[in-house]
């Protein structure tokens, strides 16, 4: 009587039978794949163009340029000391990398559904690879704030007020991050069945950037709008984009207890997108 030999394996596919868990362990084994999707992705948004990875800076200096001269030449908003161009660029490069995450990351599964039928891999390593990605994006244009910042204060005479809060800046990075991904998670496990989510977000995003202090400081929102500033105020990116600001400028409207505000609702959105993506991970290879 022969015995069969023991078979080892290196992965072992089980059923998933809590909500709350992402198998990190398996996304850390498939790291491969997710910098390949990671390149892929960077890579992707400027082949076949004739400037290549100068895209990456001449979008927001456009956006910029359009802002300094509506919002601060002919509008005459404030930017609190600040000159316009950096101002709007702090606020552009942040609020990007969050509407990048969260508008590529809500249609990452209808955009990847020819590789989900095919082959076992994590799931989370899609958003996840989008939201690396557009980290690397988001690199290059800060470089782009960081070489302006040192134009103004070399050749313009600006003085730039650096304070201790700029040490805060890889925590407001991974809010804004943990953000575009929990939320964008929600959207993308719901638009696998009611599409109609995703129209919504089309130009949904572009309106919420209104919400936001990206093109106006608070203190502007607060003194023009006092009935109508909590929208604002209470928005959870902007407790973000002012503390960058006042960590790089010393000029914003800084508040702890609203940075703990936008960090407990970025926890809360980014669980609520963990337990809705598990659920409905389950079927919707068969509805997307």
């Amino acid at each position: 009587m022969s015995l069969q030999p023991e078979e080892n394996w290196d992965i072992e596919i089980t059923p998933q039978n809590s909500l709350f868990d992402l198998r990190l362990k398996d996304t850390w084994h498939y790291r491969d794949l997710l910098w390949l999707l990671v390149r892929r992705d960077f890579v992707s948004f400027y082949k076949q163009t004739i400037l290549g990875p100068l895209w990456f800076f001449i979008q927001p200096a456009i956006t910029v340029a359009i802002y300094t001269l509506v919002f601060s030449n002919l509008a005459g908003i404030s930017t609190e000391g600040v000159p316009a161009p950096l101002f709007y660029l702090a606020g552009t490069i942040i609020w990007n990398y969050f509407s990048e995450c969260l508008t590529k990351t809500s249609t990452v599964f209808k955009d990847n559904s020819a590789m989900l039928g095919k082959v076992y891999f994590p799931r989370l390593i899609m958003p996840l690879s989008i939201v690396f990605s557009n980290l690397i994006r988001f690199a290059v244009q800060f470089l782009l704030f960081i070489v302006l910042m040192l134009y103004f204060a070399f050749f313009k005479g600006v003085e730039i007020h650096l304070t201790i809060y700029v040490l805060l800046f890889p925590l407001l990075i991974v809010l804004i991050a943990a953000m575009g991904l929990g939320l964008g998670m929600i959207i993308s496990a719901v638009t696998t069945k009611y599409r109609d989510l995703a129209f919504v977000i089309a130009f949904g995003v572009p309106l919420l950037m209104y919400t936001t202090t990206v093109i106006y400081p608070l203190s502007t929102a607060v003194t023009r709008y006092p009935a109508y500033s909590w929208v604002i105020r209470y928005n959870p990116i902007t407790p973000v984009i002012e503390t960058f600001r006042y960590g790089f400028f010393g000029s914003a409207s800084f508040s702890w207890g609203l940075l703990g505000y936008s960090a407990t609702v970025t926890a809360a959105m980014l669980l609520l997108g963990i337990v809705i993506f598990n659920k409905v991970e389950k079927t919707f290879v068969d509805t997307v």
